[in-house]
């Protein structure tokens, strides 16, 4: 019998694949991963409780363990706390000293979920590995999912052809109602938890007190963009991202204005004020880190900037291996350094990159240097 080693989270789409791969007739087994620990990582000031007496992690691996044993399976359990760190969450904090705005979970699934946990299914005799990503793949190919809303290749787009080897996303052909409704339907425990949001492995957390842990907060002046007036203080870039409205800190100004650029060696926060977002507005970007999980390098395709983005038409030209240019005439507002841009050709995720630098009729945006 063909055996297959599910990534149980504690979540409705993991326990659905699992209850799907069982019924296809597959030996199936869970394989429950703990990548974050509060006080081992010193987050001595984060949420570590629920309830007052449980971290929300443990309270996944109890909802995984019931699954698992509703399911009639085995659950494995393994850490890879150090390696979290070591690959994912350095990572994140060396990005935002740079003032940029990273997006981890794409180097967790490829470091953590489709390297190590993968792995170690190889070592318990799995044939295959599965996860509940909202994803489908083909012939060591990515491509969207069923359910558009939910669609997950974004957060796939670092990971490699070769990681594609032997996986399965048993939810991929699934809408989210239509797993919710196999969950209830088979008396899933976990059939109306909650989706999980926040931080790959760490969770929702009061983003500015949880950083602060590891980052010391270095304030300095909010500046108007078009007047270059002082309008206020900020409390240290890494808390701000390029087009954010809400919660800026400046006090005595009714007008709307958003953040449109961070001068990282002058510890200058830029804002605009308006409705226009002409400061967000780009037309090219540098992208580096290039991860082409597609053979084809296609020069014309699309391209999203953020999860849940639009696709947007762009011309591609590569570099070399590593780095390439993007235009998008069409003009997009907020396309941030340290984010990721998702390439596609219809529904085929061909691959990422990080964005470093962002070109406004040929010229580098001074106030996002």
């Amino acid at each position: 019998m063909t055996k297959v080693i599910v990534g149980m989270s504690g979540g409705v789409d993991s326990a659905v694949s699992a209850y799907l791969l069982k019924k296809q007739g597959y030996e199936v087994e869970g394989l429950f991963m703990r990548n974050w620990d509060s006080m081992v990582n010193g987050d001595v000031k984060g949420n570590d409780t629920l309830d007052g007496n449980i971290c929300p992690q443990e309270e996944d691996y109890n909802d995984a363990k019931k699954t698992a044993e509703i399911l009639g399976i085995k659950l494995h359990r393994v850490d890879f706390i150090k390696e979290y760190w070591d690959d994912v969450f350095k990572y994140f904090l060396d990005e935002l000293k740079l003032g940029r705005t990273p997006n981890p979970d794409l180097l967790c699934n490829k470091y953590i979920k489709f390297d190590l946990f993968k792995k170690e299914a190889k070592r318990l005799g799995a044939d295959f590995m599965a996860t509940g990503h909202y994803a489908n793949t083909k012939n060591n190919k990515l491509y969207r999912s069923k359910d558009l809303n939910k669609d997950q290749t974004y957060f796939l787009a670092q990971i490699s052809k070769e990681q594609l080897t032997d996986v399965l996303f048993p939810v991929g052909n699934l809408t989210k109602p239509e797993v919710r409704q196999i969950a209830e339907e088979n008396n899933l425990n976990v059939a109306t938890k909650k989706d999980s949001t926040g931080i790959c492995f760490i969770g929702e957390r009061h983003f500015q007190q949880f950083v602060s842990n590891y980052l010391k907060p270095n304030p300095g002046d909010i500046v108007d963009v078009k007047t270059k007036e002082v309008i206020g203080r900020h409390k240290g870039l890494m808390n701000y991202t390029i087009g954010q409205r809400k919660n800026v800190g400046i006090s005595g100004y009714t007008k709307r204005h958003y953040v449109c650029g961070k001068d990282v060696k002058n510890n200058i926060l830029y804002v605009a004020f308006g409705d226009d977002s002409k400061y967000l507005i780009t037309d090219e970007c540098k992208i580096s880190h290039l991860n082409m999980i597609s053979d084809e390098r296609p020069t014309n395709c699309t391209a999203k900037f953020r999860y849940r983005g639009e696709d947007y038409p762009v011309n591609v030209t590569y570099l070399n291996d590593n780095e390439a240019i993007l235009k998008y005439p069409v003009g997009v507002k907020s396309v941030t350094p340290g984010q990721f841009a998702v390439l596609y050709q219809g529904d085929e995720c061909l691959g990422s990159g990080v964005i470093d630098h962002v070109y406004k009729n040929n010229e580098e945006l001074w106030y996002l240097k």
